[in-house]
């Protein structure tokens, strides 16, 4: 299982399935991301955490523990 956290710097993936329940996923939902959505991740903090996201057209920023919650292919 691939999750968002282990797609690279400049990779581009696409959700697969959202894990993670209530209110979490609810607020992944929320920020865009859904089923069949394409993500690119645009950079990476130097501690690694949080990541920068390009979603649906705008830039996005979420926590490596959110990004766990999120396979992609």
């Amino acid at each position: 299982m691939k999750t968002l956290k282990d797609v690279p710097v400049g990779g581009t993936c696409k959700v697969i399935r959202l894990n993670g329940e209530g209110p979490v996923k609810r607020r992944i939902m929320d920020m865009g991301i859904t089923k069949g959505t394409e993500i690119m991740v645009r950079k990476v903090a130097p501690l690694g955490d949080p990541m920068e996201l390009n979603v649906r057209g705008y830039e996005l920023s979420v926590r490596k523990a959110d990004a766990e919650l999120i396979e992609v292919e």
